[in-house]
């Protein structure tokens, strides 16, 4: 994970600290933070006409080819120039589908400054049957430029019913098997070295080789843009379900520093409203990590064709699906007796002139770190329900 504070940043903040300027000191903390989690990520999506670009375009973004926000689709190229999609959640995060490589009267070098490649973070170069030429000579000057490039065999679920209605018993493993040897001795003897393939079906994300892409592009880019993909990642698996509440688990504590830099500010009342305001934007984030909230939900049953209500039975957590607002974090946090009590010390030692403030600091701290671990841990628990569900009615 990378760090949220940079040294600069570290100063300012331990300057403002030193001069009891704790409001410029907590400013500083909140825009440090939200920077590091939210710096661009641009991914270019490549490949012949026909392909299946636009479609794997959706299916990343989780929604179906028919959604208002789709990549149009079509058995003819329908893309003439590079063109952004947003992902839905996370806005920094852009997937870039491309004119087809075939159907541009450029050479490599050219079409990469056509599309503009210096604005990716790597590309994905897609084929629904072998790799040809246009794709190596892509690949190439890609891997000349400097950037990162994988390719995608798309449609994998065609080739596997197609091979089912022609032979009885069919070794599903050993299909995938040889058609993954095939693109990649393919493409070595056309002179790409070591080439990553991933055989992928849009329309079954969670089978054959997505999930192993998916960690194989936050594995390999740069640090500082990991979690950026993670958190975007679908939640696909009880290992990509575990690696968010890591990274969230991992930021609890930054905020309850905040948290108790608040209280330093001898105001009564403040610390609680500024508390309040970061449970509810922190626990937003966890409810659209996991995939909780109720337009990705919905997004959800779409694309996996599971009726919204069967979702939404296995979903026991107080939080999921809800508006997050300041009144029902109030009254989850009074529910606890052990959390109102903190919060009741914390607000009366306020009043003490001078030394209530210092104590009133480690008790902040503790309500937040507390607060945010118990959401955390119940909606990573529904997390991991809606996806068993949603496994065990594709499946």
């Amino acid at each position: 994970m990378s760090n949220t504070v940079d040294k600069k940043s570290a100063e300012e903040i331990k300057v403002a600290l030193e001069k009891k300027n704790y409001a410029a000191a907590i400013a500083k903390v909140k825009e440090c933070s939200y920077k590091s989690k939210h710096p661009p990520l641009n991914i270019a999506i490549t490949g012949e006409s026909g392909s299946g670009k636009s479609s794997f375009v959706n299916g990343f973004r989780g929604i179906d080819d028919w959604h208002h926000n789709a990549a149009p689709v079509g058995c003819v190229e329908t893309t003439t120039q590079a063109t952004k999609y947003p992902h839905p959640s996370y806005p920094n995060i852009t997937l870039w589908d491309l004119p087809g490589v075939g159907t541009m009267k450029f050479q490599a070098s050219q079409y990469l400054q056509y599309v503009g490649f210096q604005k990716y973070d790597f590309f994905i170069i897609i084929s629904e049957t072998r790799f040809r030429e246009n794709d190596v000579m892509l690949a190439k000057e890609i891997r000349r430029i400097g950037k990162k490039f994988y390719f995608v065999r798309s449609k994998i679920d065609n080739d596997l019913q197609a091979m089912k209605r022609s032979k009885k018993n069919v070794n599903e493993e050993g299909i995938l098997a040889q058609i993954r040897e095939n693109c990649i001795g393919g493409l070595q003897n056309a002179g790409v070295s070591s080439p990553k393939v991933f055989l992928v079906s849009r329309f079954h994300l969670h089978l054959y080789d997505f999930p192993l892409l998916q960690q194989t592009l936050e594995k390999e880019l740069p640090e500082h843009k990991r979690d950026v993909l993670l958190h975007a990642m679908y939640n696909i698996s009880q290992e990509v379900i575990n690696r968010k509440k890591k990274v969230f688990q991992d930021e609890i504590s930054t905020y309850a520093f905040m948290s108790a830099g608040g209280s330093l500010v001898p105001v009564p009342g403040l610390s609680i409203a500024l508390d309040l305001t970061m449970l509810v934007t922190v626990t937003m984030q966890y409810m659209t990590g996991f995939g909780l909230d109720e337009e990705s939900v919905k997004r959800l049953s779409t694309s996996c064709g599971v009726p919204l209500s069967h979702l939404k039975s296995v979903l026991t957590s107080p939080l999921a699906l809800q508006k997050v607002t300041p009144d029902l974090i109030s009254n989850l946090l009074l529910k606890c007796a052990s959390t109102a009590a903190l919060l009741a010390a914390e607000e009366g030692f306020r009043f003490i002139p001078i030394i209530g403030s210092l104590v009133a600091a480690p008790l902040s701290y503790k309500v937040t770190q507390n607060a945010l671990q118990t959401f955390l841990d119940m909606l990573a628990e529904d997390a991991q329900k809606l996806m068993k569900k949603a496994l065990s009615e594709i499946l």
